[in-house]
């Protein structure tokens, strides 16, 4: 196993016309879900992936379980909760600016998740456990889960990755930064975005970001810049890693997750971080011109043409 990952996946509502939601009528169905976004986009990079959470005994389970697996992530670490339902949200689409997104999810199956459900010789078997911040803030339970998993891949040497994607909708801003610094500094690799960054830093200069997560425990630290690209922080290494300009941005979300199955997928092949940071800003611009959060997703056989011109 590559990478393993868990967290909330849930059915996403695509209304077909913009503008707000009580006008909408007809509407895709599809997913969304950070953790599962970043195992499809490694998926299709040719990665072996788990993604370990709890869905509803329902239909909608059915349909994300299948979905992802249809991908070619393992998910033979779900659990189905007959008593909790799955989660759902939608999309309000605008003619301009970023999609409103409404959530459904109180009291969903994901939100019991427990340190049982992260099984520890699966951990084991990884090189990578990638995490983010919104698990630990849907319960008491899934921050627990996330405390024991961080805890079994640093007894057995794995690699952790946290993507800190800040949801304050979910939890007040001081406890999230107070747990989300915490748990950066258990990390190796730390992946914000620049507004993550200043939320959980306090400071306003990406330089000083960085060297704050240094100082905290990171490894590496990787700030995601959206147009500008991202910059890479390490003891050794400080550098801006320019983006790929995309023309006519369709929908933005999913595009923080693409990054980091880009990047998780340069650092499997033993890519420096340099040339691994410029792949997560290749496939977080795919992202970025298909609605929906994994639709743009490119395959690693679309990609390895360019693989020149990736790391020039």
């Amino acid at each position: 196993m590559d990478v393993v990952t868990f967290g909330e996946t849930m059915v996403l509502f695509n209304p077909l016309s913009a503008g707000p939601l009580r006008f909408a009528d007809r509407f895709e169905k599809t997913i969304g879900g950070a953790e599962s976004n970043v195992a499809i986009g490694l998926a299709r990079l040719g990665h072996q992936v788990s993604w370990v959470s709890r869905l509803g005994s329902d239909e909608f389970g059915l349909y994300i379980r299948n979905f992802i697996r249809g991908e070619g992530v393992d998910t033979s670490q779900v659990v189905f909760d007959d008593r909790h339902p799955t989660a759902v949200f939608f999309k309000e689409r605008r003619a301009a600016g970023e999609p409103k997104v409404y959530y459904y999810r109180k009291g969903s199956a994901a939100s019991y998740l427990e340190p049982g459900d992260v099984d520890e010789e699966l951990i084991a078997k990884a090189k990578f456990l990638h995490l983010t911040g919104i698990t630990p803030a849907l319960s008491l339970s899934c921050r627990e889960a996330v405390y024991h998993a961080i805890e079994k891949a640093r007894k057995h040497r794995v690699t952790i990755v946290f993507d800190p994607n800040i949801r304050l909708k979910l939890w007040k801003r001081e406890e999230a930064r107070e747990v989300l610094m915490d748990l950066a500094g258990r990390s190796d690799i730390v992946l914000p975005g620049w507004e993550e960054g200043e939320i959980l830093t306090g400071e306003s200069e990406t330089e000083r970001m960085a060297e704050r997560f240094l100082q905290n425990g990171a490894r590496a630290v990787v700030i995601k810049l959206g147009e500008r690209g991202a910059y890479l922080a390490t003891p050794n290494e400080l550098e801006y890693v320019a983006g790929f300009p995309v023309a006519h941005v369709i929908d933005p979300i999913g595009a923080g997750d693409g990054f980091a199955a880009g990047f998780l997928s340069g650092l499997l092949r033993g890519w420096p971080y340099r040339d691994a940071v410029r792949l997560g800003n290749r496939v977080g611009a795919c992202a970025l011109t298909v609605a929906g959060d994994v639709e743009g997703y490119p395959y690693w056989s679309e990609l390895a043409g360019e693989q020149e011109r990736i790391l020039r």
